[in-house]
This record gives structure tokens, C-alpha cells and sequence, in this order.
């Protein structure tokens, strides 16, 4: 899908913006983290695109991308500020001091939280990505229907998702041993209660980590911060702890070229240009 659509959506790109090639300063792609086969592909065209135009390569991480998302459109958060990273796989704390300049202060030590959705979403039998409907569904359930751990990390501001799904898959399976509908007549409950725990992990990690550094704007970003009651409860928090919550809009929260372009504009600043023998990183860290 990469490889059929990438030259198409750069030139409506192109179009839509009114640029000739022509007139581009660089070329910044993704090299990481990611699909080894998706990052190749947009490797390889972003590699010969600017050298056929002669122009600079600027390499971006993509969890760099998510976190300066915020600065795409007003309200932008001031540094520092931490910004809560939630992907399908990905949750990162990340202190942001400027553009380029990021600290991850904690992270999922196995599942992330978008992981976490998703794979309960399949042992439900939704479909894939699970998210946005346990999200849906979860509006008309009961978020204490099921009794869910907590689990917890080692580290004081890591978090750990794989004991929450090994929890719902064996309560799952016990219960439909008894009541083989007992899915689909508790769907909305099963919903409510996983995302609420998720939710709920999410954030009270957040203020341990706010307080500790004792920051108070606050952003998050990734596709898991589309969810509806995540955005929500962050918000009600912010009001309650006197924090500024930055939301970035939908169409950034979610894998998008806009995120990379500010990302590679401030690292062209800064002149970070990388080499020709860049390769993929499919683990790049942030």
C-alpha cells in the first residue's frame, strides 16, 4: 500500500500547497520506529527524491514527530512540558525542554496502551484497530463491571499493560465456559471496564511525573490521544490540578506527514542533516 500510494499522495501534496518541487529546501522522511517494510519504502523515495532535486535529507523520529504535533496549530504548550505519548506502540513521559531537545522519564516496560486496546479488542472478536470502538462502546458500559489489576513496574514512573490483558482473557474465558453469549450481552461493560483501568493508569502516572518535575503544561499525542474519554478526564484533571492541557486536533493524533514536516523544519534549522546511508530504524529511540 506504501509503495502504490506514496508518489500519488506527494504529488496532490505538492499540488494542494501551490510548490513546485522545484522550490523544496529538503526532504525529511521517517527512519524510525516503525514497520521495517513501510519505513523502507518512504526511506528509499525520501533518499532519491532529494537527490534528484539536490537538496538536503533530514531523517526524523517518528515518536519526536507525535510530540511536536502540538506545534502545528494554536494553542502551543511552553517549554518545558511533558507530554503523554499513547500509540499502538508506544507510551512514553516525555519532557520536552525545546524542539529538538526530549527526555523519555518513563514508558510501558511490555505492552503499550494502544496495544493493550487493541488486543483486547480481538479477544472480542471487534475489529482491527480496536480502539476507537472499545472507545464507542465503552460510552454505554458500566467502567466497574469487571475487577482489573493495576499491574506495576519496577521503575517508579514506568507502566505495564500485559497483567491488565492476560487478566481479561483469563476472566473472559472463565465466564464464557458458563455463558457462551456472555460477550455479547456484557460488550458495552467488558468495553468500559478496560479503558477505564487503561485511562486510569495513563493518568495517575501522569501526575506522579508532573509533580515530581513540577510541570504544568501538559500535551499528549499518538493515536491512542484521540480517545474521546481520555481527552475527557485529562481535561477534567488539568482543571483540577491548575495544569494548561494541549489536545492536539484528530488529524494529527493519528501516523501523519504534517507531524514529520515540523519535526524535519526545526531539525533544517539546526541544520541535522543526515547521510545518504541512512538506514530504516525500526527501534529507534527517542
Amino acid at each position: 500500500a506504501h509503495q502504490q500510494h506514496i508518489v500519488p499522495v506527494v504529488t496532490q501534496a505538492l499540488k494542494q500547497a501551490g510548490v513546485d518541487k522545484s522550490e523544496l529546501s529538503a526532504v525529511a522522511y521517517t527512519l524510525g520506529p516503525g514497520l521495517l517494510g513501510s519505513l523502507i519504502v518512504g526511506s528509499c523515495f525520501g533518499k532519491t527524491f532529494a537527490q534528484a532535486l539536490d537538496i538536503p535529507i533530514v531523517t526524523v523520529n517518528h515518536m519526536k514527530g507525535h510530540v511536536l504535533s502540538h506545534f502545528i496549530e494554536d494553542p502551543k504548550p511552553e517549554f518545558p512540558f511533558l507530554c503523554l505519548t499513547v500509540s499502538g506502540g508506544h507510551t512514553q513521559y516525555v519532557i520536552v525542554r525545546d524542539y529538538l531537545d526530549m527526555e523519555v522519564v518513563g514508558e510501558t516496560i511490555d505492552d503499550a496502551a494502544g496495544e493493550a486496546f487493541d488486543k483486547t479488542a480481538k479477544m472480542l472478536g471487534l475489529p482491527y484497530p480496536g480502539g476507537p470502538i472499545i472507545d464507542k462502546l465503552a460510552k454505554e458500559g458500566d467502567p466497574n463491571f469487571l475487577k482489573l489489576p493495576r499491574p506495576k513496574a519496577h521503575r517508579a514512573f514506568d507502566l505495564s499493560f500485559s497483567g491488565l490483558k492476560t487478566s481479561v482473557l483469563y476472566q473472559l474465558r472463565k465466564a464464557k465456559a458458563k455463558d457462551p453469549a456472555y460477550v455479547d450481552r456484557h460488550m458495552n461493560d467488558i468495553c468500559a471496564s478496560v479503558q477505564n483501568v487503561i485511562i486510569e493508569m495513563l493518568l495517575d502516572k501522569l501526575v506522579m511525573v508532573a509533580d515530581h518535575y513540577g510541570l504544568t503544561d501538559i500535551g499528549i499525542a499518538g493515536g491512542v490521544s484521540a480517545n474521546r474519554e481520555l481527552r475527557e478526564r485529562l481535561s477534567a484533571l488539568g482543571e483540577e490540578k491548575g495544569w494548561r492541557i494541549f489536545l492536539p486536533a484528530f488529524a494529527y493524533c493519528t501516523d501523519n506527514a504534517a507531524m514529520i514536516a515540523m519535526t524535519g523544519y526545526h531539525q533544517y534549522l539546526a541544520k541535522d542533516f543526515a547521510d545518504i546511508s541512512a538506514s530504516p530504524k525500526p527501534r529507534f529511540k527517542l
